[in-house]
């Protein structure tokens, strides 16, 4: 899952794009619900969502979620109550929309589907749609209206919303009179604020009879929570209690809050990463400061920019003690992102880094050519060799080589923070980063007091983390399994390289426009070169909904593996992933020696949308959701991770095959 952090102070907006997201590297990757770490609270070993393949247990905490006047869809007798946190402007939340109208055709009068409002800050349209939807619904329209508004995600400016009350025959002047009523945005900061203390803070979030599922999963998950507290509510019945009272009964003793997780501070304590500083990067504060903050950061994103005044506050009280060093690692759905790195970069060719950045993160809405050309010439810069620098692309392979660096140590989402190598996740106030500061100071201190050179300092102090840092519990996280269970993957008719009795299958689900997928192609050759005749590696296609040119990309490559040269293709289609247009799949199919007439014959007949439809379907089931991700001997390993990682399972696995371990992959 590629996704964005952001601040505990701001809860309702911690997933971005989750949320990323969901997107690019991590995208969709999902866990359900805040996990109890008391084994009373674990699900029983015959309960379906325990017993699920390839899902991790729902967490058995129900939380006391009343309905409070929302719209209501199903009988009042139903024995599964659905009550969805949502934004209508989340593409998520429109996806999920589909899963929950196909779980009400499927239970009909057993499930009842309640509506709570949670839009995030980022989404500008998503709160005016959410004050139409309840508007609406003062004339008994408002499922009508939830319809229209998911129906049309991308067109939810005031005219829209407009036609689509007009759509539904509503009294216009009623409609926009209850818009401006005060009680609705009171209605949406009061549900907000029930989301955030529930625990559930991007959307969508469901609570079904109380029960935490978080995101747009698969639909199966949702059947197997439901299933199981369906089981429950039939045996209430049975037991007595009307039907119209199971949801009350179920949720009476429920807890009102979710249990504080661990903070990223105390995360950091455990998490820590060996950040290298390259010479050329743009810092401020002294060279041999006590405190080293590697920022990784992304000038479009609205996190990063909230971060802003707390490294101002940081550069003026720990003058002398703390540097900072700028990273970039622009998202890649973020349009502008890459092009004001750029801008940044080439300001500080100039020397005048800080001053752009400030600028960048100040007009965060206005990163086309002109405005960055605009902020050159408002800072100072010589203007021509900026515009110079900008055409050249010179920066392009720093900003690259700090993506890549970034994903290395996990800072796959921004901003991300290395102090002293100890990862520090989002945009978080002052007083957090002080706690973590102040800690590597005393440590500093010490080291200074034993005789340790100031210049010596950062790498000391950096071993010392790295050796102080505690191990991961074996249940990992909050309890939840270190990693999912080793799934069954079939390599089916996908494309394999390797020996065909190899004892390590790599099976990867990828995307030929995602960065991170093209990141991971050089990890893959060495693997091979490494374990020649030990590991085989097949290719399935999981092509993101945004991504415009990934599914006729995966198409060109499965036209290509019908003449025999998939891996030929596969290469080019990743050495060229920003020209994956029609005209330019024609030209590398000319460059591998492809019978072009049959391979546009083949890409125009359509024949290979049902593979890779099921290539994705497949990976969705198995919960491949963001790319790339691998299957190892069935094993899980998401990302586009080191080299390292890679190498531990398939060790594992060789040594689980008979001992076999290659000794030249050591």
């Amino acid at each position: 899952m590629a996704k964005e952090h952001s601040q505990p102070m701001k809860p309702n907006v911690i997933v971005a794009l989750i949320v990323g997201l969901v997107l690019g590297f991590f995208g969709g990757r999902v866990v359900s619900g805040p996990s109890s770490k008391t084994e009373a609270a674990k699900p029983a070993a015959n309960s379906p969502s325990a017993q699920a393949p390839g899902r991790r247990p729902v967490d058995p905490t129900v939380f006391k979620v009343n309905i409070d006047g929302a719209p209501v869809k199903g009988s009042p007798d139903a024995l599964v109550t659905l009550v969805e946190f949502s934004d209508y402007e989340c593409p998520f939340c429109s996806r999920a929309h589909v899963t929950v109208e196909k779980l009400r055709e499927q239970y009909g009068n057993k499930l009842r589907v309640v509506m709570k409002q949670n839009p995030l800050s980022f989404h500008p349209h998503a709160k005016p749609a959410a004050l139409a939807a309840l508007a609406a619904g003062e004339q008994g329209k408002y499922w009508e209206m939830h319809d229209k508004l998911f129906a049309n995600q991308k067109k939810l400016d005031e005219a829209s919303l407009e036609g689509y009350a007009k759509d539904l025959g509503l009294d216009i002047t009623k409609w926009k009179a209850d818009m401006a009523n005060p009680k609705f945005q009171d209605t949406i900061q009061k549900e907000q604020s029930q989301a955030s203390t529930l625990g559930a803070s991007g959307t969508p979030a469901f609570f079904i009879n109380g029960r935490f599922l978080s995101g747009a999963q698969p639909i199966d998950n949702f059947k197997a929570l439901i299933d199981e507290e369906l089981a429950k509510a039939e045996s209430l019945v049975k037991g007595g209690v009307p039907a119209s009272q199971v949801y009350a009964k179920t949720i009476e003793k429920g807890a009102e809050k979710a249990a504080p997780k661990q903070n990223p501070v105390q995360q950091a304590a455990a998490a820590v990463r060996k950040v290298d500083i390259p010479s050329d990067s743009p810092s401020f504060g002294p060279a041999t400061a006590k405190v080293t903050i590697v920022e990784f950061s992304d000038f479009e994103c609205p996190f990063c920019s909230r971060v802003v005044p707390t490294l101002t506050q940081i550069k003026k009280d720990y003058a002398k003690d703390v540097r900072v060093v700028f990273r970039n690692q622009p998202l890649p759905f973020h349009a502008s992102a890459k092009p004001a790195a750029e801008a940044a970069m080439a300001a500080h060719e100039q020397g005048k880094f800080w001053e752009m950045h400030d600028k960048l993160f100040t007009n965060q809405k206005a990163l086309d050519r002109a405005s960055l050309e605009k902020y050159a010439q408002e800072i100072g810069l010589n203007v021509a060799k900026f515009k110079a620098a900008l055409d050249s692309g010179k920066f392009k392979a720093k900003i690259e080589a700090d993506m890549a660096a970034g994903s290395a140590v996990g800072a796959n989402g921004t901003p991300t923070f290395f102090i002293n190598g100890r990862e520090f996740v989002g945009a978080q106030p002052f007083d957090a980063f002080k706690k973590v500061i102040d800690e590597e100071i005393a440590k500093a201190d010490k080291l200074l007091a034993a005789g340790t050179k100031p210049e010596e300092l950062f790498g000391k102090i950096l071993a010392q983390n790295i050796a102080a840092a505690p191990a991961a519990p074996a249940g990992g996280a909050d309890g939840a399994p270190a990693e999912p269970p080793v799934q069954k993957v079939e390599v089916g008719t996908a494309p394999v390289k390797g020996a065909k009795n190899a004892p390590v299958t790599i099976v990867a689900f990828s995307d030929f426009e995602c960065p991170f997928c093209s990141r991971v192609v050089p990890t893959l050759k060495q693997l091979e070169d490494q374990y020649q005749g030990k590991i085989k590696v097949a290719f399935k296609n999981q092509p993101l909904p945004f991504h415009a040119n990934a599914k006729p990309a995966a198409a060109a490559a499965l036209a290509a593996h019908e003449q025999g040269k998939f891996w030929e293709m596969h290469d080019k289609l990743f050495a060229n992933q920003r020209a994956l247009d029609r005209a330019s799949l024609e030209k590398y199919a000319q460059e591998i020696g492809l019978n072009v007439g049959k391979f546009k014959a083949d890409l125009d007949s359509g024949k290979y949308t049902a593979q890779i439809e099921a290539d994705s379907a497949e990976g969705t089931r198995l919960g491949a959701n963001g790319t790339p991700t691998f299957f190892i001997n069935g094993r899980t390993l998401v990302g586009a991770l080191p080299l390292e990682a890679f190498k531990k399972v398939i060790d594992e696995e060789l040594k689980k095959a008979g001992g076999a371990v290659a000794a030249d992959a050591k």
